[in-house]
């Protein structure tokens, strides 16, 4: 399935969101990922960010679709992510 993940924490834990998505989605722009995930991964990932985030000060926001296509992506402005250069 294709996911989108947008996350809002402290400053503290920033880096530690943004290094443990790496490992398994592409990052966009400044606090967003997405890319395809099995549902055994999007446990991992979902469990990884439970341990690194404060549920009572930090939100993380999970969208699930079927797959890419069922999505329309547009940028306005100035793609930092590099997405479509990937082969």
């Amino acid at each position: 399935m294709y996911i989108i993940i947008a996350y809002d924490v402290n400053v503290e834990r920033v880096n530690k969101v943004k290094k443990f998505l790496r490992r398994y989605l592409n990052w966009v722009q400044n606090s967003l990922f997405e890319g395809e995930l099995s549902e055994a991964d999007l446990e991992e990932v979902k469990m990884g960010l439970k341990r690194i985030i404060n549920e009572e000060e930090d939100m993380i926001v999970i969208y699930k679709l079927r797959t890419e296509k069922a999505m329309k992506r547009e940028i306005i402005g100035f793609d930092k992510s590099g997405i479509d250069e990937i082969i």
